[in-house]
């Protein structure tokens, strides 16, 4: 039961999520159509069978089974149908080959310039609702690095600190990681290290390498504490809210996953800790510190842990401190807009750059474009984290299909404006047979796309 309840919010994400992305995009063709006063005959979200249809005026609106698209049919317009029976009467004054050349681009790029804008009211939305919360650079001592990750391949350590990405000083600890820095050819970072400064240059295909991973593999995540549980072996060795755990032993445990690993591979034995206080949790009365460091006294404790309650390794009862760092800013009506406006231009500036890598052989197609299953992983993923990352997977996506779409490929949106350019420049409409031969062959490339896609997913995530 709890299988067939994960597919259903699986599938209700997505199709959410595809639902609002199509849906806005055919919008964005049909208003301009009407716009220019060309008639539309269909309006379609999802692919037939068709489970519901209602015609008002000269338009049939449509509810497809299958929620990978949709599509808007304009009269006299040869679209993906290949139906060029109109052909064969004179143009009428509402249909689309009727129209002025700057008109029928308009229509054409009516469902990319609503995407856009609707990445830009989703970012500019989440800005004013939500404010911003962010890592100072300054603010991050030290990474930490999972082995094996494309940051360990790279040259990073755990302990280096990130002071420049691609040439420029960090501002921001998330900038380091952010889809226009990782887009930069090359992408480069400066680390301190042991007080000397290291250059390090990502490897080839690092955007492939990081989907196929799933992550980038650095992160901080300082052992401050942020709970300790009463009666647990943390408490009763004096640990606090508050304090940082430094080392354990006498290794470094300043990395939340490097206090949990020393923890487990104890056995049980005892620990001794060294942990950093503020000297504002410092109690009257305290021991002499060991030492002190920028407003922390360091003291050392003892602490056995005890088995974990559900029986698989040990623990010292506390939990980390997971906003630690972290500063929060909210924006008026100005500076939220322009907060949302840069993180929508962001991204564009990130497909855009990306679709160029693929195109030039800097990505690999296999490792880095993502299908509807990966759609859906992610989708979902980001609907469990909140209504916030939902909102951004949607914006994010319909960037994507906007980029996707634009390109100059039979077909998409693209595809039907180089014929336009064309007729605009020559003054002449390129030849049925040609148009329909295009549309053909692009159609055929689209399914083998999109066959390969699908099962590629499933490569990726059932292995």
């Amino acid at each position: 039961m709890d299988a067939v309840l994960d597919i259903l919010s699986y599938v209700f994400w997505v199709a959410l999520a595809l639902g609002i992305l199509v849906f806005i995009h055919e919008l964005g063709h049909f208003l301009f159509a009407r716009l220019f006063g060309m008639r539309v005959d269909a309006f379609s979200i999802g692919f037939p069978p068709v489970v519901w249809r209602k015609k008002v005026g000269d338009t049939e609106y449509r509810l497809g089974a299958v929620p990978l698209g949709g599509y808007v049919k304009i009269a006299g317009m040869i679209d993906e149908s290949l139906d060029d029976d109109f052909l064969a009467s004179e143009p009428q004054p509402d249909e689309y080959r009727s129209k002025p050349v700057w008109q029928r681009m308009l229509v054409i790029s009516g469902g990319v310039i609503f995407n856009v804008v609707l990445a830009f009211v989703i970012f500019i939305g989440l800005a004013l609702w939500y404010g911003e919360a962010y890592l100072p650079a300054e603010a991050v001592d030290g990474v930490y690095v999972e082995d094996s990750s494309v940051a360990y391949e790279m040259g990073l350590r755990t302990g280096d600190r990130i002071v420049a990405v691609n040439g420029r000083p960090l501002e921001r600890f998330t900038d380091a990681m952010s889809p226009e820095a990782f887009a930069a050819d090359p992408y480069r970072l400066t680390v301190e290290r042991n007080e000397q400064t290291v250059e390090l240059t990502g490897p080839d295909q690092i955007i492939s390498k990081i989907s196929r991973a799933e992550r980038f593999g650095i992160g901080f995540y300082p052992s401050v504490l942020g709970t300790v549980a009463p009666g647990t072996p943390a408490e009763a060795a004096g640990l606090r809210p508050g304090d940082r755990i430094l080392a354990v032993n006498g290794r470094d445990a300043r990395q939340w996953p490097q206090l949990t690993a020393l923890v487990q591979d104890s056995g049980g034995r005892p620990l001794t800790l060294r942990y950093a206080r503020p000297d504002s949790l410092v109690e009257a009365g305290a021991p002499a510190p060991l030492a002190r460091e920028d407003g922390f006294a360091v003291f050392e404790t003892t602490v056995t842990p005890e088995p974990a309650p559900d029986g698989e390794g040990f623990r010292l009862g506390v939990g980390n401190d997971v906003r630690y760092g972290y500063e929060y800013a909210r924006f008026g009506l100005a500076s939220g807009i322009a907060a949302g406006t840069q993180m929508a231009w962001d991204n564009i500036r990130f497909y855009v750059q990306f679709f160029g890598r693929l195109f030039t052989g800097k990505e690999s197609v296999r490792d880095s474009v993502g299908g509807p299953l990966m759609i859906a992983k992610t989708t979902k993923e980001a609907a469990d984290q909140g209504l916030q990352s939902f909102w951004v997977i949607v914006a994010v996506l319909s960037i994507a299909l906007a980029v996707f779409n634009i390109l100059p490929i039979p077909v998409l949106d693209g595809g039907h404006l180089v014929f336009l350019l064309y007729e605009g420049i020559t003054r002449r409409e390129p030849s049925v047979k040609v148009r329909v031969a295009v549309q053909q062959v692009g159609m055929v490339l689209l399914l083998v796309f999109m066959a390969f896609v699908i099962f590629n997913d499933a490569v990726r995530w059932f292995g």
